[in-house]
């Protein structure tokens, strides 16, 4: 097999994108799935349909990269019904709907990859994120056990927790602050980096997921500039 046949929902996204520009630079062919073409990964119906339409085309998937995502700002106190349902409705049940539509064609040829775009509040605490903070935590998770169910079948499962990304949403949310450079200058230095992950950063770690030299499963890859793991004494 000289090339792979990768899907990619929220491709038309900063980091999805990216991952779509990559995994083409490597030869595979890429189907791009995202809302502005029509396919809501909320809907069961539309991830089922895409997947056939993937099917009838190319006649298998071999790389599936749950990436679409919505954010969120706000307190537990803050946050709506409504802004639970919309982010949940993208964020976890997007990635069930793809994965239930594809895993049973990988899993008919014994082998495939998932890669799950979670993030790093998924793992620590950040102010004013709670719904996007529980649905990425619901990502990881699920990441971990779709990772035990598929090992019968040949599939490996993981995911991405980029910390604070340098794309369109963040560009979008500073700009809407009252004083946009100081809330930029805020969440670069979060990062003990001093700086952002950028979004080809980030997809280069998923097409090393993807890579079948990677031998892991169930893993949650850190891109997060050390938040989770350095502490800066000043």
């Amino acid at each position: 097999m000289t090339d792979r046949v990768v899907v990619v929902t929220g491709s038309s996204g900063g980091i999805g994108s990216a991952i779509a520009s990559r995994f083409t630079a490597a030869g595979d062919v890429v189907v791009g799935l995202d809302l502005l073409e029509g396919v809501d990964v909320s809907q069961p119906d539309d991830c089922r349909e895409a997947t056939a339409r993937v099917l009838a085309a190319h006649g298998r998937i071999d790389v599936l990269c749950n990436n679409a995502g919505v954010g969120a700002v706000g307190d537990v106190v803050a946050s709506t019904p409504e802004d639970w349902e919309r982010v949940f409705s993208v964020n976890v049940f997007g990635v069930a709907n793809m994965s239930r539509a594809v895993l049973p064609v990988m899993r008919a040829a014994g082998r495939g990859v998932v890669v799950n775009t979670s993030s790093v509040v998924a793992s620590v605490g950040l102010v004013e994120r709670a719904v996007y903070s529980a649905s990425k935590g619901a990502v990881l998770a699920l990441t971990r056990a779709m990772a035990v169910d598929e090992l019968p079948y040949g599939i490996r499962v993981n995911c991405v927790s980029p910390g604070t990304v340098a794309s369109p949403w963040v560009e979008r949310t500073v700009a809407a602050q009252p004083d946009p450079d100081a809330a930029l200058e805020a969440l670069r230095r979060r990062q003990p980096l001093g700086r952002m992950v950028t979004c080809d950063e980030v997809a280069a770690a998923v097409v090393y997921l993807a890579d079948d030299s990677t031998f892991t499963t169930g893993a949650d890859l850190l891109l997060d500039g050390g938040i989770t793991g350095v502490r800066v004494v000043e």
